[in-house]
């Protein structure tokens, strides 16, 4: 990585770890991803209270955190592409684009973002899909070299959609690997993946990417599971989680960000994060 980018992935990354908070759902255009997320001031004071040490943004959201003054807030991690693979109906076409293609890393510059991120989606029998994401990946990376921006990548490996359902993760992980190594390959300097069905493969995630590795959390689900899969991704050289419902869609987000901060920053065990969680995150 460019010692150009060092400054801004230390605002990210807290003696290299991380808890990444993803609040970006909105460009998803899938109204079940936004329940909780109906009043952004007060989810961000929320999590301003908890302090994990980012959010990550779309550019429209982003005066939420950044027009907050002070020093002490987390470090900004803005979207810069969008897509429909996330929608609960199926589309004829499937895309993905950058928000701003004329210069598509420069809104993260001026909001003094600490990183951006961009999606490289796999899906079955969608190839036009896949190069439209390495062509936003390839027109991007230049830019985060010459802004000096780190660049997180998102690979994603998805299942083809059963009646009735969207695409869902492909937990396989020679596929997860495979992309993996090639976002790698492609510039990443943060890879944001998807955990492998069985987490003790998870090393294998973390050694492709040859870089920070941040788990990407998905769908809700029971917060006891999420703590002890947590636990053995971290076990398995994950760095951090960028989690986004499992913590904006439960009761008490601030006590989920203090649980999940435990585990990353002081290896705390899933039984003890989940007694922190219960306690109501008073640290």
């Amino acid at each position: 990585m460019s010692k150009d980018k060092t400054a801004r992935l230390n605002r990210l990354l807290t003696n290299g770890r991380c808890l990444d908070i993803a609040l970006d759902h909105g460009v998803c255009n899938e109204p079940s991803f936004l329940d909780g997320l109906e009043d952004m001031p007060q989810v961000m004071d929320k999590l301003l209270a908890a302090g994990p040490d980012a959010i990550q943004l779309n550019y429209g959201q982003s005066d939420l955190l950044q027009d907050r003054p002070g020093r002490n807030k987390p470090a900004l991690v803005m979207r810069i592409d969008m897509g429909n693979p996330y929608n609960a109906t199926l589309h004829r076409v499937m895309w993905a684009q950058l928000q701003n293609e004329h210069d598509p890393v420069l809104p993260a510059v001026q909001r003094d973002a600490a990183c951006v991120v961009v999606n490289l989606f796999m899906l079955p029998n969608e190839p036009d899909l896949f190069r439209q994401c390495v062509q936003n990946i390839a027109r991007v990376r230049a830019d985060c070299d010459r802004y000096g921006m780190p660049l997180m990548i998102e690979p994603l490996v998805m299942q083809s959609p059963t009646p009735g359902s969207r695409y869902q993760v492909d937990g396989d992980a020679e596929k997860i690997v495979t992309l993996v190594r090639l976002a790698r390959e492609m510039g990443a300097d943060i890879v944001k993946a998807d955990p492998t069905s069985d987490p003790k493969d998870f090393h294998r995630v973390v050694q492709a990417a040859r870089c920070p590795v941040l788990v990407r959390g998905g769908g809700r689900e029971d917060l006891q599971q999420v703590f002890a899969r947590s636990r053995s991704l971290l076990d398995q050289g994950a760095v951090g989680m960028v989690y986004g419902r499992n913590v904006y869609q439960h009761a008490n987000p601030s006590a989920v960000v203090s649980a999940l901060m435990a585990m990353i920053h002081r290896g705390a065990s899933a039984e003890a994060a989940w007694a922190l969680y219960e306690s109501g995150g008073a640290k």
